[in-house]
């Protein structure tokens, strides 16, 4: 009889007990066929704390497992000793059991345990302050899988005794890790090796395991291995511990990558690459990816997280290693350009939906508040502490935090709201100058808006570092900084000789002041320079003059792209017909005109947009395509404009998307006109040479960057009824044709195509059809050609999409088919956002079909409706409506419906 499927529960971090038992030591036998798996796990159980007398011991399950025997010191346990329950088994002793069904891709076995898959395998403490030390023998036919890995060193192999055809290993892992970190692979697959010698002397053995047909696409990643075992080494003296790294490349992976120990499993398309199927984004990707994975071995592995509440211990750490990696390694200014978008949630339902941007960027950007406040130097310190510490431990966002502290005798509990509180802080800066005086002070406060179950009321001030610098309003330049305390604190002048240009200030209070001598003229403020803390920032009486200062002249790269970012959105919204800062919700007429979309439509509401101020802006840009110190890759970013989610956020709720993406459209399309002759000369200079072969570096990428940035503003031009003049050449459909033709690497290939698909017609199917059947033998690049169609801003573009759903390159049980497919969809405001509802059916249908396949996927495309409110009123129904439907349907999974039971509106 089959147990009734138990409610999903809440989970509390406020209710973390530590765990009654401890397993210091774990043996798994894997007996692999292909009609059923025996998995026998034998299981030497302590008490935790030292408790006098045996208490009961509930161990993690799934509903899929059925008890066989359970046997405690050898001998068999009656059912009086143990209950079962769907998810659990509960005993008066210990013991554990074997399970039926392993993960499979293809013709390979796999496991994935993160975060509670250990419990599908056998009867467990499924938390990660469970750690032991794991020997796993595996045993399967030897011509289906003659690859048999496991965590750890192999320690024996050979021909399985009494089973012909039959082979096995048996490994061992000497380090004690959480069961998340367990892995198993078996299969068929072809073994590239390398090896890397640590800075004491060790070889370490480097192994990467593909499908045979892919085992030449594996250099870039086996090289970023090797770069980061290096960086991390020298940076934070940090050596790999075991003498063999195992990677595997799994093509139906949820996840991108899993850094179980020493076998790390990642989705092909963060393994595999060539110049001819890989965009430079694709190389960047797998070169931080493979970073991120190797580096956890530390940050992750060796000390681990307590509970999953403390998530973002071990994954906002990593990233900000792999960040910091990535722009060591290319252009550090660009990186943070890339990078710079509560951090521990309080409860969860299903564990996999923990795993966010919130977790993981944001998460990075307060392991950097720490460098921002101690230096580099400081940090390291404090990372070296954290690792004396607590080497081999399960433990806490307070632990690391504590370990900081100590090691630089710095106050640092001015960090905790950060991991306490949800919600981004606002901080509200203020300048008053004071030109008698030659004093500029400086006045901040900071609150944190209500989320969902905590007031606004009860939030505490953060620790903000911001920082800062002075730029002198006649020239740009950057003025000494003469600063002394103010608030009636004693004065600490810091006179140094010659001034710094630059200081962080410590915002730890909801208000404070900071006063500036020797001002010699009035300043323009410089601040949250590099994206020092992630606050919403607004600077009182910023104009538009000192916004095109900064974007001229700011030696700090990030304000000045992001002076440009701000310029282009007040463009923008100014043509969407809102009056910053104002209550006027009234559509203006140029956005009325907008709404149109076409061309000519844009074109007109263009017009109506003050011809000074976007003159002004393309003036500015100007200035940056023309200056030779700027990088290419920062000429390219900034160009770019703001994505719909930003400019949504700033319009205020209750914005119409779609008109929303109008102005924005007509603001490139202003850009694209107002900039042509700077485009074209960006082209030509950074247009690679007849039979250049592809190289994947920082001033290569740059180039391709700045080429293919700037003939996506020229495609605009062509639209076939030009008013000012022909098209481009450079840009026409003919030559864009030409060029995705001709492309030797995937970077340009796909920009070309992109640029060809920006609108309906016969160049754009002709160009769909050719990229078709050139790779329709390449799933990873058929990925691309999805993606292309599926987030397409053509109106109507909704049937299309139903229709590609049935395209044999489309499979949905491959979870990178689906996040190309309708992640892409739902970043399309025209088709998505369509006004009569049918992009939000079709996302509610695709939901419910996918959560019978990968309820993981499933989930992840359900966070598309989580910012209902954000738009129009007659567009909240309908995205509410479909929210209803979806949590309406009988037997969902928790992963669905945690998701859409926190986006509904709560009762």
């Amino acid at each position: 009889m089959t147990a009734t499927p138990e409610k999903p529960v809440e989970k509390f971090r406020k209710d973390y007990k530590p765990p009654p038992y401890l397993i210091p030591n774990v043996d798994l036998t894997f007996d692999l066929h292909e009609e059923s798996t025996t998995v026998v796990a034998r299981l030497r159980l302590s008490p935790n704390h030292g408790a006098s007398e045996p208490v009961a011991l509930v161990l993690d399950g799934h509903e899929d497992i059925k008890l066989e025997s359970i046997k405690v010191d050898g001998k068999e346990l009656d059912a009086a000793g143990y209950a079962v329950a769907p998810t659990s088994l509960t005993l008066h002793a210990a013991t554990t059991r074997p399970w039926r069904v392993l993960y499979k891709s293809g013709g390979m076995f796999c496991t994935q345990c993160e975060a509670e898959g250990f419990r599908h395998i056998t009867y467990f403490l499924d938390r990660p302050d469970v750690m032991a030390k794991y020997t796993t023998r595996i045993e399967a036919d030897r011509a289906t899988y003659p690859v048999l890995l496991s965590n750890g060193n192999l320690v024996a192999s050979g021909d399985a005794p009494g089973a012909p055809g039959r082979h096995f290993t048996v490994w061992e892992d000497p380090f004690a890790k959480p069961c998340y970190l367990f892995a198993l692979v078996a299969g068929d697959l072809a073994l590239r090796e390398d090896s890397f010698r640590t800075a004491s002397g060790r070889d370490v053995a480097l192994r990467f395991y593909t499908d045979v047909h892919n085992a030449d696409r594996t250099r870039h990643a086996i090289d970023s291995l090797k770069r980061a075992m290096a960086w991390d080494e020298a940076r934070y003296g940090l050596e790999y511990d075991l003498d063999l790294f195992n990677v595997v490349a799994v093509d139906d992976f949820n996840m991108g990558a899993m850094e179980n120990k020493s076998l790390n499993l990642f989705n092909s398309r963060l393994v595999l690459a060539t110049p001819a199927s890989a965009t430079d984004v694709d190389f960047s990707r797998i070169e931080g990816v493979v970073g991120h994975e190797y580096f956890h071995n530390w940050t992750g592995n060796r000390v681990t997280c307590r509970d999953w509440f403390q998530l973002t211990l071990k994954e906002g750490l990593t990233v900000y290693r792999d960040q910091e990696f990535s722009a060591d390694l290319n252009s550090g200014p660009v990186k943070r350009i890339e990078d710079a978008h509560a951090i521990r949630p309080d409860s969860y339902i299903k564990m996999d939906n923990f795993y966010t941007t919130t977790v993981y960027e944001k998460g990075a950007e307060v392991v950097r508040l720490y460098e921002a406040l101690l230096g580099r130097d400081g940090f390291r310190a404090g990372l070296d502490l954290y690792f004396k510490r607590h080497d081999g431990q399960a433990v806490t966002c307070d632990d690391f935090r504590a370990a900081m502290a100590d090691a630089n005798g710095e106050d640092l509990s001015g960090l905790e709201p950060w991991y306490a509180q949800a919600g981004t802080p606002e901080v509200h800066v203020s300048v008053e100058y004071d030109a008698i005086k030659k004093t500029c002070t400086l006045r901040a406060t900071q609150r944190v808006p209500a989320t969902r179950g905590q007031p606004a009321e009860g939030k505490r001030p953060a620790l903000v570092p911001l920082r800062l610098g002075l730029l002198a309003a006649s020239s740009g330049a950057a003025l000494p900084l003469h600063l002394r305390a103010a608030d009636g604190a004693p004065a600490q002048v810091l006179d140094a000789s010659p001034a710094p240009t630059e200081e962080v200030l410590r915002l730890d209070r909801a208000e404070q002041a900071w006063v500036f001598d020797r001002v010699p003229e009035r300043p323009v403020l410089s601040i949250l320079r590099g994206f020092s803390a992630p606050v919403r920032l607004t600077v009182e009486g910023q104009t538009r003059e000192d916004l095109l200062l900064l974007l001229a002249h700011d030696t700090d790269a990030f304000n000045r792209w992001e002076a440009g970012q701000k310029l282009l959105e007040r463009q923008i919204l100014d043509l969407f017909g809102r009056e910053e800062g104002g209550d006027d919700k009234e559509e203006g007429g140029a956005a009325k005109v907008a709404r149109a979309g076409d061309a000519r439509g844009r074109r007109a509401a263009a017009r109506e947009s003050s011809s000074d101020t976007m003159q002004s802006l393309i003036d500015g840009l100007r200035a940056v395509l023309t200056d030779p110190a700027l990088d290419g890759a920062f000429k390219a970013y900034a160009l770019s404009l703001p994505d719909l989610a930003e400019l949504a956020a700033a319009a205020g709720p209750g914005s119409d998307p779609v008109a929303l993406h109008a102005a924005r459209e007509a603001v490139a399309d202003a850009l694209a006109r107002g900039l042509r002759a700077e485009l074209e000369a960006a082209v030509a200079a950074n247009d690679a040479a007849e039979g250049e072969a592809y190289s994947y570096d920082a001033a290569s990428c740059a180039k391709r960057a700045l080429k293919n940035a700037a003939l996506g503003l020229l495609a605009r031009l062509d639209t076939g009824e030009e008013e000012d003049g022909s098209p481009s050449p450079l840009a026409t459909a003919a030559s864009l044709a030409a060029r995705q033709a001709s492309a030797t690497n995937m970077t340009d290939e796909i920009a070309a195509l992109g640029a060809l698909c920006r609108r309906a017609g016969p160049a754009r199917d002709a160009a769909l059809a050719a990229f078709y059947e050139k790779w329709r033998q390449e799933p990873l690049v058929l990925l691309k050609w999805i993606a292309v169609q599926a987030g397409s801003n053509v109106p109507g573009n909704v049937a299309a999409v139903r229709t590609l759903i049935e395209h044999p390159a489309v499979k949905l049980s491959n979870p990178n088919t689906c996040y190309s497919l309708f992640l892409a969809f739902a970043r399309s405001p025209v088709n998505f956002h369509a006004a009569d509802g049918s992009g939000y059916d079709f996302m509610a249908e695709s939901v419910l079909r996918l959560d019978k396949i990968n309820r993981q996927v499933a989930a992840r495309a359900a966070r598309a409706f989580n910012n209902w409110h954000d738009v129009d009123a007659g567009r909240q129904e309908l995205m509410l409506a479909a929210l209803r439907r979806i949590a309406a349907e009988p037997g969902l999974s928790e992963n669905v419906y945690e998701i859409v039971s926190k986006a509904l509106p709560q009762a």
